[in-house]
């Protein structure tokens, strides 16, 4: 892994980002082989003095991400990787039922890689024919095919007010979304 660390409103000591890279580094023994991943982690320290820890790492077919907040970062980061366990725990879970279900998990993730191309190119195409508008920036992800719970998950580790994703069950586009009442909503394609 990669670890590109930054701090905020401190000193970013040697012994603090040896930390930081000892407790990630711990969650290597979830996968099979090291990932090569960019670990983006930001440290912060609040004007009351809280210490803010964010952990984004991007992998090929999850993006695990936490944020915490302690009066101690050394506390805060350990508590940052008790979450990010808990999501990788949770994606292997879904990823074994599945497998068992549809087959090995080379075959599942094979097929998930190749409906995420095909995703990707349909919504590359409906942005060339569509040029009348003026599109100030353009985002591209892969969806992934997840239950409206993971997607709701995903949203608020992201901390968005909304999540497209593919529904496992139907194979359709779908759009989850935060409502006023802080209760959630799903919009489902036809």
């Amino acid at each position: 892994m990669n670890y590109n660390i930054r701090g905020e409103n401190m000193e970013l000591t040697e012994a603090l980002k040896e930390y930081v890279e000892k407790k990630v580094g711990k969650l290597e023994r979830y996968f099979n082989e090291s990932p090569d991943a960019n670990v983006h982690v930001n440290l912060k320290v609040r004007p009351d003095k809280t210490a803010k820890v964010e952990i984004t790492i991007p992998l090929p077919n999850l993006l695990l991400r936490a944020e915490e907040d302690n009066a101690d970062m050394y506390a805060a980061i350990d508590l940052i990787i008790d979450k990010l366990e808990r999501q990788i725990r949770k994606h292997k879970t879904r990823v074994n039922r599945r497998a068992r279900e549809m087959g090995s998990p080379k075959e599942v993730f094979a097929q998930i890689v190749a409906e995420e191309r095909e995703q990707r190119l349909r919504v590359l195409e409906e942005e060339e024919e569509d040029g009348s508008f003026d599109i100030v920036r353009t985002k591209q992800f892969d969806l992934k095919p997840m239950d409206s719970e993971e997607a709701v998950l995903q949203m608020n580790l992201l901390g968005h007010s909304f999540f497209v994703f593919t529904d496992a069950e139907t194979n359709r586009t779908n759009v989850v979304y935060k409502r006023k009442d802080g209760k959630y909503g799903i919009i489902e394609t036809a």
